[in-house]
């Protein structure tokens, strides 16, 4: 227990405790009995007083500081007055407005000048004020100048919810052409300065800059538009004319200037519609339609006449601010002169018809000329061919039987003769076939050894003659071409390159060039002019050789349409006085395919006598007849020859016996042609040995042939494919 109430002051706690000494020094003076306890009682009445004095010295120290944090606290209180009239001052002296809002958006300081213009509102601004009453004051000012179509509350939401962002600028209109920019800056402390500056000066002088360069620009967009050779008319959005140019004063008979200002666009259009008149899809209704449209507005161009007079192409297009532009073109003489080109050109359009009828007719005759004479060249080659192949016959058989060396060389010169005669007639063949299309190319393997070999046993001795050496180099290649076509391209290459050298050499070889051969033909002879070069490629043309040795100049016209054909281009380097050099290229054939084509099939059957064989021969031609049937015989076969298909089926059916082989002229005339007649055969007896001979060379023929699977001997025959296909014949099992 405490005597002392500690909640009491140092000094009450004092006196109560010097009126505790008080008391007890008494009681021990009064009380003589009991004085030890007495004495205890003085003790502690000088302890406690004792602590008295302590706590009276603490007392006073703290008194003491009490009185200097006083002291201290005055003179702060005095700096910050000081300190805040200071800023007082120094807000005042700034030239904006200036108002402080603190954290919890309420007033804290502003200076006289913040809404210093707003003169009703200025006596209502109080600090402690929150930012939403201060923008409701303003919101309110008569002095305010809102925008057309915004309320007061409206102005107060949009000025509340820019107040949410970090950095704030706008500008402020005030009656009387007043203008105050606002900005809002947010402190560390999260607080809001905002500034008032009045901007009025600086609006009205960037406005007169503005008036004064839109005047220029004005000036410069008015002899721009007087510059155009067009004519320009400008409406705003509410159709109204702001401006046009010279031009259109000039086309349309406009009004005054001062009097056309403002002329509305239906009031301009009905002062016109009497004098235009619309052409095309679009009339007065569509365009005054289109400017009427409120939503966006395509471009449109058409045209107009005025007066059936001039006529003008019309262009409208609408702009930015949904007012919109029409150009007025005048194309009065565009128009006349398309007119005019127009007629001109129906004019000749018709000669042009006329022309193509004429040159049709012409090009029908010239092609029926050509088919002419393709079918000429082909009936007459098929007419010489058959007493050809006669006389190739006869003089064959005679050479055997004749043993005197003065008749054989005599012999063997009709037989060059002759081929002579039979390379001429194939080389106007070749050149029909080629020129109308109609050449059948059998491309397949070929090994090129078997065109060079023979040509080389062929052209030696012509090469010889002539002091030439002849090279050709061997090559074992295996190639994808026509056999026919490629022996007679080298071959004519070959015989070109003799003709033209006088001494030196012709060299024929085989280069690999990539995926192909190239066949290459060099000579050393007297060289073809550049200018030359491409007329010797065409029929009938040919330089004339040193030696003076004629030709038709087919042989050259033959390989380059031929090559083409093939699809093996030809290439010709020449200089004259150094020589010439032919080439082409042939495909590689890279398949495992064994190479056909053999160039003599019947050598293998040389020699070989075909005694005890039949053979049957059904030709309506007698001189072929008994020509063929006097090389057979010469090698011990018999033949029984017939002129029709009648005959030949009698004479089978009266003898009983079948022959062995069959040699079937195609065209007998009257009745049945030679294929028919082996369906016949077939129909009645069989498969049968059976060959067709024709001078046709047609690919009608071949296929037929090919689909019976008959052997075909052309006109003239080739004696040696005659004696092969008989001893391949008389090989067969006889059918019983």
């Amino acid at each position: 227990m405490s005597f002392i109430n500690p909640a009491d002051s140092l000094e009450r706690q004092n006196e109560k405790l010097l009126q505790i000494a008080q008391s007890l020094m008494r009681r021990v003076e009064q009380k003589n009995e009991h004085s030890g306890l007495a004495y205890q009682q003085f003790e502690r009445a000088a302890l406690l007083e004792t602590q008295v004095r302590e706590r009276t010295r603490d007392l006073e120290s703290t008194l003491d500081l009490l009185q200097e944090s006083n002291a201290r606290l005055e003179i702060a209180n005095s700096e910050t007055e000081i300190a805040r009239a200071n800023l007082t001052q120094a807000i005042e002296t700034i030239k904006e407005g200036f108002a402080l809002f603190d954290s919890d958006d309420r007033l804290d300081l502003f200076n006289s000048r913040f809404c210093r213009d707003l003169v009703d509102i200025e006596p209502e601004l109080v600090q402690g004020m929150s930012f939403e009453d201060y923008v409701r004051l303003i919101s309110k000012s008569r002095f305010l100048a809102l925008p057309e179509g915004q309320t007061a509350p409206d102005w107060a939401r949009q000025r509340t919810a820019r107040h949410g962002e970090e950095y704030v600028v706008f500008n402020v209109s005030l009656l009387w052409d007043r203008w105050l920019q606002v900005s809002e800056h947010r402190t560390s402390r999260g607080g809001t300065v905002i500034l008032q500056t009045d901007v009025t000066d600086i609006i009205r002088q960037e406005r007169q800059e503005r008036d004064k360069m839109r005047n220029q620009q004005a000036r410069m967009l008015q002899a721009t538009l007087d510059h155009l050779n067009q004519g320009v008319c400008i409406f705003n959005r509410g159709q109204v004319l702001v401006g046009w140019n010279k031009r259109m004063d000039r086309l349309l008979d406009m009004p005054p200037r001062h009097a056309a200002q403002g002329l509305e666009f239906a009031t301009l259009l009905d002062h016109l519609r009497h004098e235009l008149e619309f052409k095309g899809n679009i009339d007065a209704r569509h365009l005054s339609e289109w400017a009427n449209r409120s939503g966006h507005r395509a471009p449109i161009a058409f045209e107009v006449s005025r007066r059936g007079e001039q006529t003008y192409s019309i262009f409208a297009q609408e702009m930015p601010d949904q007012g919109f532009v029409i150009s007025f073109t005048d194309v009065t003489s565009e128009r006349s002169a398309a007119r005019a080109l127009f007629e001109i050109n129906e004019q000749l359009e018709q000669r042009v018809e006329m022309r193509t009828a004429e040159l049709g007719i012409a090009l029908a005759e010239a092609e029926r000329a050509n088919a002419s004479k393709s079918r000429f060249v082909a009936a007459a080659s098929h007419d010489l061919l058959q007493p050809l192949s006669a006389a190739k016959l006869f003089i064959s058989s005679l050479a055997e039987r004749v043993d005197a060396p003065d008749a054989r060389e005599i012999i063997a010169k009709t037989e060059t003769a002759l081929q002579g005669v039979e390379q001429i007639i194939e080389a106007l063949l070749d050149i029909s076939k080629l020129d109308a299309g109609k050449a059948v190319f059998q491309v397949q393997p070929l090994r090129l050894s078997k065109i060079f070999d023979p040509l080389r046993n062929e052209l030696s001795p012509t090469a010889a003659a002539k002091g030439i050496r002849l090279t050709m180099l061997h090559s074992d290649l295996i190639v994808k071409s026509d056999p026919g076509y490629l022996r007679r391209i080298v071959q004519n290459l070959l015989s070109n390159a003799i003709r033209y050298t006088d001494k030196g050499r012709v060299l024929v070889g085989v280069r690999r060039n990539g995926q192909s051969a190239r066949i290459e033909v060099w000579d050393t002879g007297s060289g073809i002019a550049a200018s030359d070069q491409q007329m010797i490629f065409q029929e009938f043309k040919q330089l004339a050789p040193a030696n003076g040795t004629p030709g038709l100049g087919l042989g050259l016209a033959i390989v380059e349409r031929a090559c083409r054909g093939l699809d093996h281009p030809l290439v010709l380097w020449s200089e004259p006085g150094v020589g010439s050099c032919f080439s082409l290229n042939v495909p590689i054939d890279f398949s495992d395919a064994p190479a056909e084509s053999e160039m003599n099939p019947g050598a293998g059957a040389a020699g070989k006598s075909l005694a005890g064989m039949l053979v049957m021969l059904v030709e309506n031609d007698p001189a072929v007849a008994q020509a063929i049937t006097i090389m057979i015989e010469s090698h011990g076969a018999e033949v029984i020859a017939f002129g029709n298909a009648e005959e030949a089926l009698e004479i089978i059916q009266e003898i009983q016996l079948l022959p062995d082989a069959f040699l079937l002229d195609y065209q007998l005339g009257a009745g049945l042609s030679g294929t028919a007649l082996y369906e016949e055969i077939f129909n009645r007896y069989g498969t049968v040995s059976a060959a067709i001979i024709s001078a046709d060379r047609t690919r009608a023929l071949r296929t037929e042939c090919n689909r019976l699977g008959l052997q075909l001997l052309r006109k003239p025959i080739d004696r040696e494919r005659l004696r092969h296909f008989l001893q391949t014949a008389r090989e067969l099992p006889r059918k019983a």
